[in-house]
């Protein structure tokens, strides 16, 4: 997927034609949202299969091993397939890994809520029709239909906050810790002293939660960064990579591609030739 943002149905015919193909668990390089209308899916994930009818709301975070089979219920399939990369919602993204993690499925009830959800996906859907999509606007939707999303969940399960408490009470403070401190040359030994417990702790709560080290989460956060520096601004190389905390400009190249594929200036160039 090279674009920031797609989103598109599937019907009966879709739903189909995906259970007459091959279709291994595999992961995916972009953030999924399924919301489901009308049908129901056969969802493999956190390894483990369940069956949802609609209506529901599945979100599969980048990385995760998953399989996703849609089914026809008395006759009818219809799902909404929203798919972005991570750096189009930064502010939201990481707060969904915890949010979701091992409970990517929530069944709804047939209601105002679920109507409302299926409707700001057609908003959505027009504005991305449109011959140049104001993504701002669509950004702005997709968090809403997150809130949402959330706001359900909490109504559903009032007590799932305090499933794994103390684990994710640390995760989210290290999330915010790392917020406001991403752009400094730090390690994981910095936010482990901040959060008052040892590197090796942290890197345990991190891997259980995320299945990656603290190190790692602290490269993707300025990954995301760098790429919307390279999106938005004139800057050069050297500037962002200095801004986020690096201070010799080949080594933040090396960096960047071993996570993304891409130099900076390749995927400055890429994403250039998208929006425009």
């Amino acid at each position: 997927m090279n674009e920031l943002f797609k989103i598109y149905k599937v019907d009966n015919r879709e739903a189909e034609y995906i259970q007459s193909q091959a279709n291994d668990p595999h992961h995916h390089e972009f953030e999924e949202l399924i919301i489901g209308i009308k049908g129901k899916i056969d969802h493999f994930i956190d390894f483990k299969s369940e069956t949802y009818v609609a209506p529901f709301a599945s979100f599969v975070s980048r990385g995760k091993i998953h399989r996703v089979v849609p089914l026809l219920e008395n006759g009818d399939c219809d799902f909404w397939v929203l798919r972005f990369k991570s750096e189009f919602i930064p502010e939201t993204t990481f707060n969904l890994y915890a949010y979701f993690h091992d409970h990517a499925n929530l069944q709804f009830e047939q209601g105002r809520c679920f109507e409302r959800i299926n409707l700001l996906c057609s908003i959505i859907q027009e504005e991305m029709t449109q011959a140049k999509p104001e993504l701002a606007v669509v950004r702005e939707l997709l968090t809403t239909l997150f809130a949402m999303i959330e706001s359900e969940r909490q109504k559903q399960f009032p007590d799932y906050q305090n499933l794994y408490k103390n684990q994710d009470i640390t995760f989210k403070n290290f999330l915010n810790i790392l917020e406001e401190n991403y752009k400094r040359p730090e390690g994981v030994n910095y936010y482990a002293e901040k959060l008052f417990m040892s590197a090796r702790n942290l890197n345990s709560i991190t891997q259980s939660i995320l299945q990656q080290t603290v190190s790692e989460i602290i490269e993707t956060r300025k990954l995301i960064e760098a790429k919307n520096l390279l999106i938005s601004t004139n800057k050069t190389i050297s500037e962002i990579g200095f801004e986020l905390g690096y201070s010799d400009k080949a080594y933040f190249t090396s960096v960047f591609k071993k996570k993304s594929g891409q130099t900076p200036t390749e995927f400055r160039e890429e994403m250039g030739k998208l929006i425009s």
